[in-house]
């Protein structure tokens, strides 16, 4: 069976052609943290603060410490990520991507699994 990716809230599955359409209104309208759930039970998680994301992909349960997209050029840090408690966090931006870059790593990994093979990517297992 081919991997399937859903909102936590909606088992309907999340096609990867308009995973980028849902991320991008869903921030638009405030909802800086987005999670994908897997039916190989991995998550897909990306929290923005609108121009850049951190990209994490989680495997098999609570406590993986997973996997991120990285900017290995950029310098300085970033505020205003809002996660869903409402907790606002401030990252290094080499830990984060440019929101396109962003969405285009979370199509890939809902179309193939894994991320762009051209993504600068980081295991933190």
């Amino acid at each position: 069976m081919e991997e399937q990716w859903h909102l936590p809230e909606d088992t309907r599955p999340v096609e990867a052609p308009k995973v980028a359409e849902l991320i991008q209104r869903r921030v638009s309208e405030g909802t800086m943290t987005t999670w994908l759930e897997s039916s190989r039970g991995r998550t897909i998680v990306l929290v923005s603060n609108g121009s850049r994301a951190m990209v994490m992909l989680l495997d098999h349960g609570n406590g993986d410490p997973g996997e991120h997209a990285t900017d290995p050029t950029a310098a300085g840090s970033s505020d205003g990520f809002v996660l869903e408690n409402g907790q606002v966090d401030e990252y290094p931006d080499h830990d984060t991507v440019p929101m396109r870059e962003a969405l285009r790593i979370v199509t890939h990994l809902v179309a193939d699994g894994t991320p762009p093979s051209d993504a600068s990517w980081h295991v933190d297992r």
